[in-house]
């Protein structure tokens, strides 16, 4: 009788361990080591890069879109530049084609004698294009000053590349040198 009573006892608390691992590993655990079930995976995606990272599906649509389950995330894709450059297009994993619009505002600084180079490059680092911007307006100041101009290009071997747009340097100093790169993809049809 004791020996059915202590087997009994065992198994309870068995069941009890189990359930408490099993409530822990679906509701208490936030690693992403816990994360075994599909129903899991979607509670825990809450951003594109999430979605992304947990190995849902991404659309290869501009900008990229993610699914999980009936949650759908939209990649945010901000403007490039810094305080001297900003690009407003293409922006980063854009897919382009020849002749490709590049717009923008650069601050005076940027420009030299009213421009500064744009190059673009294949994924094998392949150059693709080279082509001065121009500026659309007074370019001996310090503020920002637009840019606007088409890049033609020769197709690409590769699917994705870099723009590449680069501060003027006629001096050749490196101290002088700067730039903004921003990845594209290439429409390959």
């Amino acid at each position: 009788m004791k020996l059915a009573y202590i087997i009994t006892l065992v198994i309870i608390l068995l069941i009890v361990a189990v359930g408490i691992a099993g409530w822990f590993l679906a509701f208490g655990c936030q690693s992403d080591a816990c994360l075994i079930f599909e129903w899991q995976k979607i509670k825990a995606v809450n951003s594109f890069e999430r979605c992304a990272q947990l190995g849902f599906p991404v659309m290869e649509s501009y900008p990229r879109q993610c699914r999980a389950g009936s949650k759908s995330f939209t990649e945010n894709i901000l403007p490039v530049g810094n305080d001297k450059i900003r690009v407003s297009a293409p922006l980063p994993n854009a897919v382009v084609k020849s002749p490709l619009r590049i717009t923008g505002e650069a601050r005076g600084t940027w420009y030299f004698e009213a421009s500064f180079p744009v190059k673009l490059f294949d994924g094998n680092g392949r150059e693709l294009a080279v082509s001065p911007v121009q500026a659309l307006g007074e370019w001996m100041t310090t503020d920002f000053v637009p840019f606007d101009m088409i890049l033609v290009f020769e197709a690409p071997q590769t699917k994705t590349g870099t723009l590449r747009l680069e501060k003027d340097n006629p001096s050749g100093l490196p101290e002088n040198d700067d730039s903004v790169t921003i990845p594209v993809r290439f429409d390959m049809e």
